[in-house]
């Protein structure tokens, strides 16, 4: 039987990846309860932790940790699950520590370093528009994997995966316009957003003015910020919103899956029958956007590809055998039942 992984400890437990993190390193803002809970299945099951006390203690401690900010976007949990594996893989121990919204993730990446002993760092969503001096600070090799960046970071040195979200986005839109839609709604991030959701909205906009489609600020409806980002409650609230406002459209571009499917039951619950009253698109590829009916058009991202060179990076940077790597894979638009020709 294969050994059991930090998700599926989480999965057992009923609680999320970070929490079983912070269970097994005994950080304090945890209930005693829930730890006690974690401990007795990690017992049962015979897990062993890839950050034991024992291994950290060791001066050439072999430690690789993930920093995630966005902990609840289902996209990261098949992605978290690959990085596990494959620097269980190499050896060498695992840690994921979640940076809250508001939090530095280079001050907590270098505190960990010299808590934990890290050799490398995987930064994993979120947004990074530090100085170059302040990413200097960082005493360890990193690689920077779905991370929105700031247009400084064109003249840093730095090693990077993703995928081109502003070209993807512009796929996507451009799809929807050849099928004859016009009046495009998107569900986008919010309006401060530098991230990803920024370069998502650019390519949704870049897209209409080459189509000749005049921007309608009605269509362009950011994610509520009281409600979870990227979520299906933020889909559906936003989309029930533009249905109770009358406001006319013929296609739904949210710029997640789970957005989209929030966005889909709006409209079915409206009375509105998806392809035929309205198209709805979503972006990342979940596994729930195929099982979802209709099934939603989506672009799916190489997640299991964008992992494995993150990995590959990273341990050429930890052994010297490269300076920085910078790759974009290319995303698949898959179109499914839930787009159509404007009728």
């Amino acid at each position: 039987m294969a050994s059991l992984t930090i998700i599926d400890i989480a999965k057992i437990c009923g609680v999320g990846v970070t929490t079983v993190s912070r269970a097994i390193n005994n950080h304090p803002d945890i209930s005693e309860e829930t730890k006690a809970m974690i401990m007795k299945v990690v017992k049962e099951n015979n897990y062993v932790p890839n950050n034991s006390a024992r291994n950290l203690k060791r001066t050439d401690s072999k430690t690789i940790a993930v920093l995630i900010k966005g902990m609840n976007n289902p996209f990261f949990i098949k992605m978290i699950d690959l990085f596990e594996k494959g620097i269980q893989k190499k050896k060498y121990s695992f840690i994921l520590h979640r940076v809250d919204e508001h939090q530095d993730e280079i001050d907590v990446a270098n505190e960990l370093v010299k808590e934990k002993k890290l050799k490398g760092i995987i930064f994993l969503g979120g947004y990074l528009s530090h100085s170059k001096e302040k990413l200097e600070q960082l005493m360890v090799p990193y690689v920077l994997c779905t991370v929105g960046l700031s247009s400084e970071f064109d003249n840093y040195n730095y090693s990077y995966v993703s995928i081109d979200d502003y070209a993807e986005s512009y796929k996507m839109v451009d799809y929807l316009c050849k099928l004859g839609h016009k009046r495009i709604a998107i569900i986008s991030a919010s309006m401060r957003d530098r991230s990803i959701g920024q370069l998502r909205y650019l390519g949704y906009k870049q897209a209409l003015e080459d189509h000749g489609i005049a921007l309608d600020e009605q269509l362009i409806r950011p994610m509520k910020e009281h409600l979870e980002s990227y979520s299906m409650e933020n889909g559906y609230a936003v989309t029930k919103e533009m249905i109770d406002e009358g406001v006319e459209f013929t296609a739904i571009f949210a710029i997640s899956d789970s957005m989209a499917i929030g966005a889909s039951k709006a409209l079915l619950e409206a009375g509105r029958m998806i392809p035929d009253h309205c198209s709805v698109a979503g972006f990342d590829g979940l596994d729930m956007a195929y099982y979802y009916h209709p099934s939603i058009t989506t672009i799916k991202q190489p997640i299991s590809e964008i992992a494995e060179e993150a990995i590959r990076i990273l341990f050429d940077l930890i052994h010297k055998k490269t300076t920085h790597v910078q790759k974009k894979f290319p995303a698949e638009l898959i179109e499914r039942a839930s787009t159509g020709t404007m009728k």
